[in-house]
């Protein structure tokens, strides 16, 4: 069942635990995702990018959106489904026309006020739908989704949270404690300390980006100290094409069942969601 935003975070923030949020395209990764959610009776974010949505002359919107929304009440758990990182606010329009229930508005790499400003813009077109908002201050860097720049991270200040929150009106804040999207090429260090720090000034949740490869002890770590969401892409990237590469050698004949080419990408996903949500501490949090 679709739920808001600021309620799931809310509930994990209450309860200290982070809800796992999972980019998905097609109906292989939403149905893994939310069939697994479901077995370990914990709420989860499905998240959908821009460069997915806007493919095909539009019709990302159209498949994406629809085949979620068709299958969300057949689930009873909580599910949200989020706008990741963008900073165009012709997209946040599009999002919240299609029924989204949050977005997220990235302006994490400009100068603070012009972040205010872009943050503060896209909560006034969401907020009269109901619509909720995730801002980012600091900055995650690490690779782009095309594997060719790599950006330096620029950790959170706390100093500056609650004047952020304050001129912005976010319902979640996703802040820099040394994480970076994409894969490592050596493990992070989590600045925990950082985090605490953030967690104290923040009047609302606050969230990881760039949880793929994070060390375990350092996630769990992050949780208790206040991260209340944590995004996953490039570890259900990983996984699936773990399983594509099964499905390429496991057949005799040439014309394979499509349920049986499925499976072995289906399953090494929903591998990843149960390892994550247990990780994050959501698993039984739906009762």
């Amino acid at each position: 069942m679709l739920t808001t935003f600021k309620d799931m975070l809310g509930h994990a923030r209450a309860n200290r635990y982070a809800v796992p949020a999972f980019n998905c395209t097609e109906d292989v990764m939403v149905r893994a995702i939310l069939e697994t959610a479901e077995e370990c009776r914990a709420p989860v974010i499905l998240m959908g990018l821009g460069m997915d949505l806007k493919t095909d002359g539009g019709n990302g919107w159209i498949y994406h959106i629809g085949l979620i929304q068709a299958v969300v009440e057949h689930h009873d758990i909580p599910i949200v489904l989020h706008l990741d990182h963008t900073d165009d606010l012709e997209l946040i329009r599009a999002a919240v026309d299609h029924g989204f229930s949050s977005v997220m508005i990235d302006g994490s790499s400009r100068p603070f006020e012009e972040n205010v400003a872009l943050t503060a813009a896209a909560v006034e077109i969401a907020r009269p739908a109901g619509v909720d908002v995730e801002g980012e201050l600091g900055h995650v860097g690490g690779m782009d989704l095309a594997d060719t720049h790599c950006e330096d991270n620029v950790l959170t200040l706390p100093d500056e949270v609650t004047r952020f929150v304050e001129q912005t009106g976010v319902d979640a804040l996703a802040v820099s404690i040394g994480t970076a999207h994409g894969i490592y090429q050596s493990k992070p260090t989590l600045n925990i300390q950082r985090l605490a720090e953030l967690n104290a000034a923040s009047p609302v949740p606050l969230v990881l980006h760039g949880g793929s490869g994070t060390p375990d002890d350092q996630v769990q770590e992050a949780v208790r100290h206040g991260i209340c969401k944590m995004n996953v892409f490039a570890d259900g990237r990983m996984a699936m094409y773990r399983g594509l590469k099964e499905a390429a050698t496991a057949f005799d004949r040439p014309d394979p069942l499509p349920r049986d080419m499925f499976a072995p990408v289906k399953r090494e996903l929903q591998k990843v969601v149960a390892e994550k949500i247990k990780l994050l501490f959501a698993d039984g949090q739906v009762v």
